[in-house]
């Protein structure tokens, strides 16, 4: 088994971090600049740095913002929100981050995923998928999961597992996944469209939205078959230590990665 990897999600908006419960009723989490630095320092292997209204509200991503925390963490670093164009994805890369999220303006533009992927490499080319639960709509919904938009609040028609396949075939590099339901409950992470997805593409697929134990980041790696698990309130607000938790998970026999 590869060395599972644990990545705080900087959610950012008006400047701050945050973190909110389904995707609403947000609350301050501090500065992300110093957020990233204390993430840097305590053992992450990754970061997520997400402008979540960034697609709501039109506005472009807050480069400045990405430059400003890669210039203070050494570890791979993805920026998301509000991504719209090639020159956006060159602009966050020349600011520093390793790999771009992108999200509604895939599904707007599936050939995006395509452009970017053939432009940047897929392995810079993250697509963040954003599901709830459709239970009973299977005829509409196969998986029983719809994707949904725009922080949560549009939803496409578009079956989750069809459209996870799909942007692996245009070229994606990895695959951002976050339950609507689950996000911010502390209620652990929805591993059954977590597993349906993984064993269903060739491309790590990161399990985000629900965890509120250790337990559940193991259960997220061996019942989801995640490739990496993301948090962000129980790390923000130091209900977890990263270090802690790799060495539960070390210990119940999940390699992690550690820095020398």
């Amino acid at each position: 088994m590869l060395a599972k990897r644990i990545i705080p999600c900087l959610d950012v908006k008006d400047g701050k971090t945050v973190k909110g419960v389904q995707f609403v009723n947000f609350r301050d989490a501090g500065d992300p600049v110093e957020c990233a630095k204390q993430y840097n320092k305590a053992g992450a292997d990754e970061l997520v740095f997400l402008d979540i209204t960034a697609t709501l509200e039109a506005r472009d991503t807050v480069v400045e913002m990405a430059r400003k925390v890669a210039d203070e963490v050494f570890i791979p670093f993805t920026v998301g929100g509000g991504i719209r164009t090639t020159q956006d994805i060159r602009d966050i890369l020349n600011a520093g981050a390793d790999k771009v999220s992108l999200n509604s303006a895939a599904v707007k533009n599936p050939d995006f995923v395509r452009e970017a992927s053939e432009r940047f490499g897929a392995q810079c080319i993250v697509v963040a998928i954003d599901v709830k639960s459709r239970e009973g709509q299977e005829d509409k919904f196969p998986s029983g999961y719809e994707v949904v938009i725009a922080g949560g609040t549009k939803p496409t028609g578009i079956d989750a597992l069809m459209w996870a396949k799909k942007v692996v075939d245009l070229g994606c590099g990895e695959i951002l996944l976050t339950s609507m339901d689950k996000d911010g409950t502390k209620s652990g992470y929805d591993n059954v469209i977590t597993s349906m997805i993984a064993d269903a593409v060739d491309v790590p697929v990161i399990a985000s939205g629900g965890a509120g134990t250790m337990a559940d980041f193991y259960d997220g790696i061996v019942e989801g078959k995640a490739d990496a698990v993301l948090a962000a309130s129980l790390f923000h607000f130091g209900e977890i230590k990263i270090s802690d938790l790799k060495d539960y998970l070390e210990g119940e026999g999940i390699p992690v990665r550690r820095i020398l």
